[in-house]
């Protein structure tokens, strides 16, 4: 599908070092100085999802493959980016294309760390980047009204359109972020083609200190406690921590380590898993002896666009869908079993695939 989270933030605050946990196609420089990240490094990251392991043991399959989300590390931001200062006008940018947002905040002590912006300050760091952000917006919206409006004279329906506007302009105006604006379809169809860039979803990383990895600490709370009434989370992490997990090629010696740090798991699997929910996504198998694999589709998609996601002909040819629902199937360990139980069942054009359906699909090429 081409989803994509864009990893921002200050300078120095752990942004290249998330990266270097998260991704496994690329790795990125990350050094002790400003801007060491200039072109976006992009990495494919797996979805980690134990219901695959668990429907390859019953298939035994040639090949498991994971659903992935891509990652975009973006140059770090620094205030004056919507004017052009530092890399402002690269990041800006490579911001636009993302479909949602994770913004790593630092929430650590640490002299030998450059920072520009003087004492640590979570909600400070954050109100930069979000008032670049929407000085930025502002300017795409305000450009936009001076074209409607010229274009209302010959266009009277685009009315509409203008109004819309208008309300961004004055939200942002306000130092608020379209994402909080409680728009229709139809009204989020007038602003579409802006890409604006705070009206995509954010998460938040927390950045903390070793020592506050479990407990976060008094800096993370203040960030916790600035956002709890917004659509988001926070993600409390030490980055240095899961980037040296996420180099280490052999899992007892991975399991050794996060034993060693009292680790259930990766923090990174509860991240990736966040921003998969805050893109509003479920994931589907098929699962045969050639391969179990998870597919990444939007919540609310009906059978025939969840088979378009494996190939556009599916989608064209849609005829019915095989359905079993994932606990059906782990309970009786078999598509045959399945089906002779009755919990395969046969679905039309208008199925809402559930979340860990495993589906097979019928089509006319």
């Amino acid at each position: 599908m081409g989803l994509k989270a864009g990893i921002v933030g200050l300078p120095n605050v752990g942004k290249s070092t998330l990266f270097n946990a998260v991704s496994n196609s690329a790795k990125a420089q990350a050094s002790n100085y400003r801007f060491c990240t200039i072109e976006p490094n992009i990495g494919l990251v797996d979805v980690p999802d134990t219901r695959m392991q668990k429907l390859a043991e019953l298939v035994k399959p040639n090949r498991i493959v994971p659903t992935q989300i891509e990652i975009v590390d973006i140059a770090g931001l620094v205030k004056g980016a919507s004017k052009g200062e530092g890399l402002g006008n690269k990041f800006l940018a490579n911001i636009r294309e993302v479909d949602a947002i994770i913004h790593v905040i630092r929430c650590f002590e640490d002299e030998n760390v450059l920072r520009d912006e003087g004492k640590i300050n979570p909600i400070g760091d954050k109100e930069i980047i979000e008032t670049e952000l929407q000085l930025k917006d502002l300017e795409s919206v305000e450009k936009k009204i001076s074209r409607t409006e010229k274009q209302i004279k010959i266009d009277p329906k685009l009315k509409a359109d203008l109004a819309v506007l208008i309300i961004c302009k004055e939200h942002l105006q306000n130092g608020k972020n379209i994402r909080e604006l409680n728009f229709t379809k139809e009204e989020k169809y007038y602003i579409a083609d802006l890409c604006l860039l705070t009206d995509k979803p954010v998460l938040y990383v927390a950045n903390v200190d070793e020592a506050s990895m479990h407990t976060g600490n008094i800096y993370s709370k203040t960030l916790q406690d600035a956002i709890a009434l917004q659509d988001s989370a926070v993600i409390v992490m030490n980055n240095t921590i899961e980037a040296q997990i996420a180099e280490m090629e052999n899992q007892e010696d991975k399991e050794l380590f996060m034993d060693e740090y009292k680790m259930k798991e990766p923090a990174l699997d509860r991240l990736i898993h966040s921003t998969y929910k805050l893109l509003n996504l479920y994931t589907y198998f098929t699962a045969g002896v050639q391969e179990v694999r998870a597919w990444t589709i939007h919540i609310g998609w009906k059978a025939p666009q969840a088979a378009g996601v494996i190939h556009t002909d599916f989608e064209k040819g849609f005829i019915k869908a095989e359905v079993i629902g994932y606990n059906d199937y782990i309970e009786y360990g078999s598509e045959a079993a399945c089906r002779e139980v009755g919990k395969l069942r046969i679905e039309g054009k208008e199925y809402q695939v559930k979340d860990g359906d495993v589906m097979h699909f019928r089509f006319n090429v």
